[in-house]
């Protein structure tokens, strides 16, 4: 298998199969409320796409980044969101970089979205679709948050070896421990955040699921994939623009 790891700038639109890595904070905070019964996520790249998504589905929980705001139920935090219960609901998610990777390759014949907490069902949905040439994006910083690069790096790992989830994640999870992000969360400097997110993010395997984003109804939506969920990637998906790595 080939890879290339990008940020969202670099998205060029010839991925075929893609995985968007935002480990800090909202596909750990995406994996939580699929954990506590969410059904599914709509993708939103923007305050107000939110919150027009909300006017039309007036059931629907929207959550954000940054700090608490009017119209918005929930901020994108692990640890604030760990004891709410989502079951059955739908849940709009709108953050500054995971969600806009997500809907920068939502056309791929394969979108996948990742963090640590992931990791394994991640590359075993890879694995088990037959993807020969996978684009990671790296969202923060575009393209350049060290938590988001030690989890590529860690996903192309697991993927070369023969024997998925014998990899030590340690190193990488240290490089993501001691990152910007991370010092920015322990710090205060992130609004809408718990003193647990940190240490959530870098759950490695916390659950066993993917999460598959694809368009719904004119709609960007996350949903998790399970193993009797998961498929091979469409004839001709695995053609397209990756390389080294």
């Amino acid at each position: 298998m080939t890879t290339r790891t990008v940020g969202i700038p670099e998205v060029d639109g010839t991925e075929q199969v893609a995985v968007v890595i935002d480990v800090m904070r909202a596909f750990t905070t995406a994996a939580w409320a699929f954990h506590r019964g969410a059904e599914k996520i709509a993708l939103a790249a923007d305050t107000d796409e939110a919150l027009t998504i909300k006017a039309g589905h007036p059931g629907w929980l929207a959550l954000k980044d940054g700090a608490p705001a009017d119209g918005f139920d929930l901020v994108n935090s692990p640890g604030l969101i760990r004891e709410t219960d989502f079951a059955g609901r739908t849940v709009i998610q709108k953050t500054t970089a995971g969600t806009v990777g997500a809907l920068a390759v939502v056309d791929a014949k394969l979108a996948l979205c990742s963090s640590f907490v992931v990791a394994g069902a991640t590359a075993r949905a890879l694995a088990d679709a037959g993807a020969d040439a996978v684009t990671f994006v790296a969202t923060g910083e575009d393209g350049r948050a060290a938590e988001d690069l030690a989890c590529a790096e860690y996903l192309d790992r697991l993927l070369a070896g023969d024997r998925l989830g014998r990899l030590d994640p340690g190193p990488y999870l240290h490089r993501a421990r001691t990152s910007l992000a991370a010092d920015d969360l322990r710090g205060g400097r992130r609004r809408g955040a718990h003193p647990d997110d940190v240490e959530l993010c870098l759950e490695v395997d916390r659950f066993d699921f993917a999460m598959k984003v694809g368009m719904e109804e004119g709609l960007a939506v996350l949903r998790p994939l399970r193993n009797h969920d998961r498929g091979s990637v469409p004839r001709g998906a695995n053609s397209a623009g990756s390389a080294g790595g």
